[in-house]
C-alpha cells in the first residue's frame, strides 16, 4: 500500500513538475497533497542540514534539548567529551523513546520501558542483563547517530543515512560573520512555540518576500528597509548612504553593512541552502525594539551598539535576526500537509540578568507581534491556495525576486530521486 502511494505521489509530482510555469506560484496540491508532503519529508526535511538549536542550550556535559521533524525525534545532548552529538531518540530495544522531556539534563539516557541506559554519547551501557545472557553484544546497539555540525554557536543536524552534503562551505561563509555576535556567550532568555496552520513552503514564501510588509508589520518597518519603495531612486541613494556611513564608522571593528541580501544571485539554489549579511536600521534605531532603544546589554565583542542587524537564513527550516543586544532565532518543522510548527528563541548575553539587565516586556514584543502577524497571513494563505477555485499567479520580479529563487531552489530539491 505505501509503495503504491509513493508511486502515486512521485507521478503526481512530475506531472505538477511538467505544468509548472516559471516564475509562478506552485500548484495547490504541494501545499495540501499529503504525498507530496512524504516526498517533502524525504526529499528534503531527511537530506539537508536543518537547524536544531544553540550550543547554549548544551552547555554541560549531560545538558540536551529534542529536536522533532515530524515522527523523527533526535536528541542533541553534550557528551562526555564536551562535544554535542545528535542521537536518534528510539530505544534500540523495542523503539520508546528513550528522552521524554522536551530539555533537560542526564547522567545517563534511561528508556523508560525496560530500563535500557545509554552514555551521553549514545552507547549502550546497560540492558537488563541481556549482554551476559548472550543475547547482545553491547557494541552492536547504541542510540543510532544523526550527523551534526556546530558553527558560530548554532547547531545544524542531518538526518541522511548516507553522507549528508558537504557543510563545510557553509561554514565559512557563516563562522566570520556569526562570530562577533557571541552565540557560544549567550542565554536564551525566552521562548515561543506555534503551530501554525499553513503548509511549511508557504511560511517560507511570506519570509522571502517584504511586499507585505508595509501593510502587516507596522511595528517591523519603522525599523528596516526591506519595504522601501524600489522605484525611488533618492531612497535608495539615502540606504546606500546608510550603509557606507555605518560601515565605515564600524571598519576599525571588521564590520560590514549591506542593505543587499547576500548571496543575492545564489541563494537559495542547488548549492547554496545558506546566506547572512549585515543591513542598516533606520536613523534613529539601534536595535529591532519597538522604539528602536537598547533592551539589553552588548552581545558578544560588540564594542558599539548601532551595528544594524545580523540576518541569516538556512534552508530549509531557519532565519535569525540579531541586533547588538540580542538576537531572534526562528525554526521550522513540518507537521502535517497543512501544519508548521514554529519556535522562536531570543537570545541575550549569558550574563544579563532578568529584571536587572533586561525586561521581557521590552525584548519580546517587536518579533513576537511580527511573528504572530506572519503566521495570520500565513494561515489564511493556505486557506486561500486550499480552494478548488485557486489558480497558481505570477510573482513579481522585482518584489517577489526571492520568492522566485525559493521555489526554484524547491522544485530543484524535490525533484531529485
Amino acid at each position: 500500500m505505501r509503495t503504491m502511494a509513493t508511486a502515486e505521489a512521485r507521478a503526481l509530482l512530475d506531472r505538477l513538475i511538467a505544468e509548472h510555469e516559471a516564475g509562478h506560484a506552485l500548484p495547490r496540491e504541494f501545499q495540501t497533497d499529503p504525498g507530496i508532503y512524504q516526498l517533502d519529508l524525504e526529499r528534503i526535511w531527511r537530506r539537508g542540514w536543518l537547524f536544531a538549536g544553540h550550543a547554549c542550550q548544551v552547555k554541560r556535559p549531560g545538558d540536551y534539548f529534542v529536536f522533532d521533524v515530524d515522527t523523527d525525534s533526535v536528541i542533541v545532548i553534550r557528551g562526555d567529551d564536551e562535544k554535542i552529538h545528535a542521537l536518534h531518540n528510539t530505544c534500540r530495544h523495542r523503539g520508546m523513546k528513550v528522552c521524554q522531556a522536551e530539555s533537560g539534563h542526564a547522567a545517563r539516557i534511561v528508556c523508560p520501558y525496560h530500563q535500557w541506559s545509554y552514555a551521553r554519547n549514545g552507547d549502550l551501557v546497560a540492558c537488563g542483563g541481556m549482554d551476559r545472557d548472550g543475547d547482545l553484544d553491547r557494541r552492536d546497539y547504541g542510540l543510532h547517530r544523526a550527523h551534526v555540525r556546530e558553527v558560530g554557536g548554532l547547531v545544524f543536524v542531518c538526518l541522511a543515512a548516507a553522507d549528508p552534503v558537504p557543510f563545510e562551505p557553509a561554514a565559512q561563509d557563516l563562522a566570520p560573520q556569526l562570530a562577533p555576535q557571541g552565540f557560544e556567550r549567550a542565554k536564551v532568555a525566552a521562548v515561543r512555540d506555534y503551530e501554525v496552520r499553513a503548509n511549511w513552503k508557504l511560511v517560507w514564501e511570506n519570509n522571502r518576500e517584504c511586499w507585505h510588509c508595509h501593510a502587516n508589520h507596522p511595528q517591523y518597518v519603522k525599523a528596516n528597509y526591506d519595504n522601501a519603495p524600489i522605484d525611488d531612486p533618492a531612497l535608495r541613494r539615502e540606504i546606500e548612504a546608510q550603509a557606507r556611513a555605518t560601515s565605515e564608522r564600524l571598519e576599525a571593528d571588521g564590520l560590514l553593512i549591506d542593505y543587499r541580501e547576500a548571496g543575492m544571485v545564489r541563494f537559495p539554489s542547488q548549492d547554496c541552502w545558506w546566506s547572512i549579511n549585515r543591513t542598516p536600521l533606520v536613523p534613529g534605531w539601534v536595535t529591532e525594539s519597538m522604539d528602536g532603544r537598547p533592551v539589553a546589554p552588548l552581545m558578544g565583542r560588540y564594542s558599539t551598539r548601532d551595528v544594524g542587524t545580523l540576518r541569516m537564513r538556512t534552508m530549509p527550516n531557519f532565519w535569525n535576526h540579531a541586533s547588538s543586544d540580542h538576537a531572534v532565532s526562528t525554526r521550522l518543522v513540518p507537521a502535517g500537509p497543512q501544519t508548521t510548527r514554529v519556535q522562536v528563541q531570543w537570545l541575550v548575553h549569558e550574563d544579563a540578568v532578568e529584571g536587572r539587565d533586561y525586561a521581557l516586556d521590552a525584548l519580546l514584543p517587536f518579533w513576537e507581534l511580527t511573528s504572530i502577524q506572519d503566521w495570520n497571513l500565513c494561515e489564511k494563505n493556505q486557506a486561500g491556495v486550499s480552494s478548488s477555485a485557486f489558480t497558481p499567479g505570477p510573482y513579481s520580479t522585482k518584489r517577489e525576486y526571492n520568492v522566485i529563487r525559493y521555489t526554484e531552489w524547491y522544485l530543484h530539491e524535490i525533484a531529485r530521486p
